[in-house]
């Protein structure tokens, strides 16, 4: 009996059918052993990332998120499933980053990038109290078209909020009087714009007087510079003049001081001997005038000597 056309094609069918779920259960089995789970926690907002989505290790994806978990009003859990020869270490931190222009949908996803942070690199094991190991997180980087959108409302809201708060009735009455007394202003320079040029006009006037005043002004301050200039050797020459004094005064202490015990050798020893000589010369000044008187009266006494003295009345020869 043979087989028609139908037949093979429901047993073709049939056997593609039996392979593809032969290997869909053969990778289903050993997919695991390819992979290692990691636990990531974090406080902060992980809008649009989903279970399954993917994971880059510096941009080449490596594994999928398998587990989003809320564990406390602001602690988020999310379970990794990361190929085994991936280069995961205690260096690697994970951050929350979206790609495209919104958070979801075919315009952008969020994903979580993997990349090592630190120079020394060990094996990250499973701590205590843990089924898997932690790696750390860095700040989420969040910052899609949506969330700059709504970020720019919220700031236009308040900016027009501020302008509404502060351009009240009052404001405004008193920004259009201000403008009111402007213009009266303006009204008042330009009929008084005769008088303004006149004014001018004097300014000019005595402007030009002053020029010549500044001239000589300059003049006698460059005067005042040369003879500043001439003066300063001289107060040089004045300074060292004193420094010289001032030495000159250091070492006339000591010679004042030597001459001081000179004069006062002076007063105690020589003058009282000077005196004493000048006694004895004075006596011996006398007997010399004495005998020149003598010699003048009798000059035989020289050659005859001094007679002797008569005897007196009563006296023997």
């Amino acid at each position: 009996m043979k087989m028609d056309i139908d037949m093979k094609a429901r047993l073709l069918f049939i056997g593609l059918l039996l392979i593809a779920g032969t290997g869909a259960l053969v990778w289903y089995l050993l997919a695991p052993r390819h992979y290692a789970s990691y636990q990531i926690y974090t406080k902060e907002p992980v809008s649009g990332l989903m279970v399954d989505a993917p994971i880059e290790f510096h941009g080449v994806e490596v594994g999928k998120v398998t587990s989003i978990k809320l564990l406390e009003p602001q602690l988020v859990s999310i379970l990794l499933s990361v190929q085994k020869d991936a280069p995961v270490s205690s260096a690697t931190v994970a951050t929350i980053i979206s790609r495209g222009v919104a958070a979801r949908g075919f315009t952008g996803y969020v994903y979580v990038s993997l990349e090592d942070m630190g120079t020394v690199a060990s094996p990250l094991a499973a701590q205590p109290g843990e089924p898997y190991p932690v790696i750390p997180t860095a700040p989420t980087q969040l910052v899609t078209l949506d969330t700059a959108v709504n970020q720019v409302n919220t700031n236009v809201q308040a900016a027009t909020d501020l302008m509404r708060s502060l351009l009240d009735r009052k404001s405004v009455a008193s920004l259009r009087q201000s403008i009111d007394n402007l213009q009266q202003v303006s009204k008042a320079l330009a009929d008084n714009s005769t008088k303004l040029n006149s004014i001018v006009a004097a300014a000019e006037r005595a402007s030009r007087r002053v020029e010549p005043l500044l001239e000589s002004s300059q003049n006698a301050v460059t005067s005042v510079q040369d003879v500043a200039r001439q003066v300063r050797p001289l107060l040089e020459s004045g300074q060292s003049s004193a420094k010289s004094l001032q030495n000159a005064s250091g070492r006339l202490g000591p010679l004042l001081e030597s001459g001081q015990g000179a004069v006062d050798m002076i007063q105690m020893q020589i003058l009282p001997q000077m005196t004493k000589a000048l006694a004895d010369l004075e006596v011996l000044s006398n007997s010399f005038g004495d005998l020149a008187n003598t010699i003048n009266r009798d000059p035989s006494i020289v050659i005859r000597g001094r007679t002797p003295a008569r005897p007196g009345p009563g006296e023997g020869k």
